[in-house]
């Protein structure tokens, strides 16, 4: 069964992908606005899989934020960044650990035997 966004719902899912609204901004500030997050919500049947989906779609903009830049000095100063890989294989983790919570969320287990629940159109 397919979820039905509330704010309640859009407050956990951007708990669960690590997406603060700084203080003083607004949801356009991160990189999920309220309305791609009732997307995501309304694409799924349960949080968890609402959550493996947007660390996979974070995954992808990764790239495009750290424009392949690791280290920038000026002068005496260098900033070194986390690695593009590194970036890539925590939320891609993070997409996985979600799928599977997702997954067990919507079975039904017991000692003997587990049972997937079907999907309903």
């Amino acid at each position: 069964m397919k979820m039905n966004p509330t704010p309640e719902l859009i407050t956990k899912l951007r708990k669960l992908l690590s997406e603060v609204i700084p203080e003083g901004k607004t949801d356009a500030d991160t990189r999920f606005t309220d309305d791609e997050l009732n997307d995501l919500i309304l694409e799924n049947d349960n949080i968890y899989a609402s959550a493996s989906l947007g660390w996979t779609i974070k995954a992808g903009l990764f790239q495009a934020e750290m424009e392949g830049v690791e280290r920038y000095s000026f002068g005496q100063e260098t900033e070194v960044f986390v690695s593009l890989k590194d970036n890539l294989d925590y939320a891609l983790k993070m997409a996985a650990k979600y799928e599977a919570l997702g997954s067990a969320q919507n079975s039904t287990s017991s000692l003997a035997f587990t049972v997937k629940m079907p999907e309903v159109l």
